[in-house]
């Protein structure tokens, strides 16, 4: 009989140690959000990086970039006929020829670019570095082929701006408003015409347009003499 009783008592204090394991809850790691790696496009932005606009078109880690951030759908570049490219691939053909890469107060770059043979449709793709998920930015002026030949001072564009997040028509950011305006402060390559926005169309990343009035973000709001000199100021400060 006391075996049994010793038995039952050993029984008991497993029972009792099993459910003491139970009640203690364990330690959950909660996990931290890391800062995206896209650090490695700064290096072709400050001085002295000026002039490696072609190295970064060509860095191999690039079209990764575009894909991962660019998903939006588009319905300017292609037609139904043939399909739409992906959006990716439409920055990359609007940044096929290198333009600059321009970085703003140790935060933002802007890298600019045109279509291969036919540079009136130009791109803007902006990166706003300093926030732990970064904000990505491509814009394209597209070329409205009803209006003037595009050698004419009257030819008319639409401003399309995709993102890899939601921005509120009503609160886009400064720094992006800035760098639009002296991007279409300038002409395009091998003209001397301010290209005319006549419509922005900012995009979300579920590719819900939103027309906007061109000068929200910037578009033709600087003359080109006030954008050089602001050009020449961060070149030569």
């Amino acid at each position: 009989m006391s075996r049994l009783l010793q038995l039952a008592a050993v029984l008991l204090t497993m029972v009792s140690v099993a459910a003491s394991a139970q009640l203690v809850s364990p330690k959950v790691k909660k996990e931290k959000k890391h800062k995206e790696n896209v650090e490695w496009l700064w290096q072709y932005g400050p001085p002295p990086a000026d002039g490696r606009e072609n190295a970064l078109v060509l860095d191999p880690r690039f079209r990764p970039f575009l894909a991962q951030y660019l998903t939006a759908p588009q319905t300017f570049w292609g037609s139904e006929k043939t399909g739409y490219k992906p959006l990716a691939e439409t920055a990359l053909d609007f940044l096929s020829v290198p333009d600059k890469v321009i970085a703003d107060d140790n935060r933002y770059l802007s890298i600019t670019g045109c279509v291969f043979r036919f540079c009136p449709d130009r791109g803007l793709l902006w990166v706003d570095l300093g926030l732990p998920q970064p904000l990505i930015v491509f814009s394209a002026i597209d070329w409205i082929k009803d209006s003037k030949t595009t050698i004419e001072p009257d030819a008319e564009y639409t401003l399309w701006v995709f993102s890899n997040r939601a921005i509120d028509p009503a609160q886009i950011p400064a720094a992006l408003t800035r760098s639009v305006a002296r991007w279409t402060a300038q002409p395009s390559s091998g003209s001397t015409v301010i290209q005319k926005i006549r419509n922005a169309i900012l995009v979300d990343p579920d590719g819900q347009p939103h027309p906007i009035p061109p000068a929200s973000i910037g578009a033709n709001t600087l003359t080109q003499p006030q954008a050089q000199t602001q050009t020449e100021q961060k070149e030569n400060p």
